[in-house]
């Protein structure tokens, strides 16, 4: 059933990707950001770019990472993302990144920051703006983009700054996973193990609750009122923490939404979530 449920979103989402017009999008599909092991035993991956028409201006740019539990998904699910952010003026980057069980997060997290360095040394070539580079992720895809972003030990192991100028969360998962997994309690190598490991440091080491600090990029982080307990609750304590250094957030509580419909929103273009994210940026 879970299986079959996942199979009819994808198919859902695939449907409506083919159903943009394909006139004011420059599609770039199948890039290369990063070859087989050259950043160690990672695998060679790649990133889709959708840009608006050419303008004499330079645009915003917005890397997106999938969710799927860090063991699925990929990147063409959401093409129709792609082009509805690169027709509303914003250089867009979909990107696969190793997924569990042959890869652990850290594996995850350090594809990502590559993807954003090659996004920052690429993507002048599809009028994107090097200096105006956002990430953002729904579910397992958000706890990357937040890791990445506060965590700058990723980039530092490729030798480069942490461009990330801001970052948008869509119903992220694992925000505090070291608090979550200690209350799920679960059998050695089952579940979300299989991707964190049985090392409850490595739990600490990659929930973003225990790394942000003033120096941190800005977010803007939205929640369904109906999302899963989970990400609900490690949601709430992050915001908890995130208060200490910005007491007024920028955070959008969905109410009647659930976890898949947060990111499912996206395929109607007039949505407030393109609005929100636009005036984001612009403000940052």
């Amino acid at each position: 059933m879970k299986f079959c449920n996942r199979y009819l979103l994808f198919t859902i989402l695939a449907i409506f990707s083919f159903s943009c017009s394909f006139k004011s999008v420059q599609r770039s599909k199948g890039i290369t950001y990063m070859e087989n092991e050259s950043l160690g035993k990672l695998p060679e991956k790649q990133l889709n770019v959708f840009a608006p028409k050419k303008t004499n201006e330079s645009s915003p740019v917005l890397l997106f990472i999938h969710g799927g539990s860090w063991n699925s998904g990929n990147k063409d699910i959401y093409n129709f993302l792609g082009s509805r952010l690169a027709r509303k003026g914003i250089v867009s980057v979909i990107i696969d990144y190793p997924l569990s069980p042959d890869y652990q997060v850290h594996d995850m997290a350090k594809a990502s920051a590559q993807a954003v360095r090659w996004t920052k040394e690429n993507i002048k070539t599809y009028g994107g703006d090097p200096d105006e580079i956002f990430v953002t992720g729904h579910s397992a895809g958000g706890h990357l983009a937040s890791l990445i972003s506060v965590r700058d030990e990723y980039f530092d192991t490729l030798g480069v700054e942490n461009p990330i100028k801001g970052t948008v969360l869509i119903d992220a998962a694992g925000l505090d996973m070291y608090w979550f997994l200690k209350e799920m309690n679960y059998a050695p190598g089952t579940e979300y193990l299989r991707a964190f490991t049985d090392n409850s440091q490595v739990w600490k080491d990659t929930s973003p609750i225990y790394y942000l600090d003033e120096k941190d990029p800005p977010m803007l982080i939205m929640m369904g009122g109906k999302t899963l307990p989970g990400i609900e609750k490690t949601t709430e304590r992050f915001l908890e923490e995130y208060k200490k250094i910005n007491p007024e957030p920028n955070f959008h509580l969905q109410k009647g939404k659930k976890h898949k419909p947060m990111i499912v929103q996206f395929i109607y273009s007039p949505s407030k979530v393109y609005k929100w994210i636009g005036d984001f940026i612009e403000e940052n």
